[in-house]
């Protein structure tokens, strides 16, 4: 699943084309993706004027002047692609075959947005003006807005008996984190994913949550992380996976300086966690 780098990655990659735009033309071509569309998404959608684009947690929300959002999910393998004459330099990768071309918007500039998903294990959903979603009412802070704090993370973590990966990957905790960047924030932090939340002192959580913030600022600069599917809204692959420290490096050497570790890897609830044995306690 793409994690919040790759989603923001394509909400930047979206926001020229459609915020301020008026949607002319919207089109469902099945009835269903993980879960059904909303019937009335194509009447909602059309001559709706785009106000703004968002993203929470790993959600994009296509704001609708006066008509709520669109709510979409990539999940294993939607795209967004973006095509039209408007946007010459825009070549849709042959590899995205047209017969997976779901939902598609034609903007009043002649650009048509297209979520492509051939697994189908995406979703698009409608959110009535000044409504919460139900997938995001339970969500935690983002990690990089002011509300995320050490503080925060002090007080979730408080009476768990959790393994640390495992609660900075509950959405209830912090919002958008996903298994590549906690691996990644967690060697940073010198922090075993192991360690339960309760041993986790109070002088560790400002650079834990430093380092998380570093790692999706720097992810987010690199276009996200293109292991399999991911791509940028131009097309573009990501180009973080280049930068990892742990994540998928097992046997590999611990680039942290002076440490003579290999990374390894174990299973933490059937997720595999990348970790340095020697430098992360």
């Amino acid at each position: 699943m793409p994690e919040l780098p790759e989603v923001e990655t394509v909400r930047r990659g979206l926001l020229p084309h459609l915020e301020g735009r008026t949607i002319a033309r919207a089109e469902a071509r099945r009835p269903d993706l993980r879960w059904p569309l909303p019937p009335d998404l194509v009447q909602v959608a059309t001559g709706a004027r785009v106000t703004g684009l968002r993203r929470r947690s790993k959600y994009i929300l296509i704001d609708l002047e006066n008509r709520g959002s669109i709510l979409l999910h990539l999940g294993m393998s939607g795209r967004m692609v973006i095509e039209g004459e408007s946007q010459g330099d825009f070549h849709r990768d042959p590899a995205i075959l047209p017969r997976h071309d779901h939902v598609v918007f034609w903007t009043d500039q002649g650009t048509q947005i297209t979520f492509n998903d051939a697994r189908r294990f995406g979703m698009v959903d409608l959110v009535a003006p000044d409504a919460t979603h139900p997938l995001l009412g339970h969500l935690g802070p983002e990690p990089l807005s002011d509300d995320f704090t050490p503080a925060v993370l002090e007080r979730a973590f408080a009476g768990r008996r959790t393994p640390i990966k495992s609660a900075l990957l509950d959405q209830r905790i912090v919002a958008g984190l996903g298994n590549i960047y906690v691996s990644e924030a967690l060697h940073r932090a010198g922090i075993d994913p192991r360690r339960l939340t309760g041993a986790v002192t109070t002088a560790e959580l400002p650079p834990l949550v430093g380092h998380i913030r570093d790692v999706l600022a720097e992810a987010i600069a690199a276009g996200g992380s293109s292991l399999r599917d991911h791509r940028q809204a131009t097309g573009e692959l990501g180009y973080f996976q280049h930068a990892f420290r742990v994540y998928d490096r097992e046997g590999q050497p611990c680039p942290t300086p002076g440490c003579s570790g290999t990374i390894g890897r174990i299973v933490q609830s059937g997720r595999s966690s990348y970790f340095c044995p020697e430098c992360q306690a």
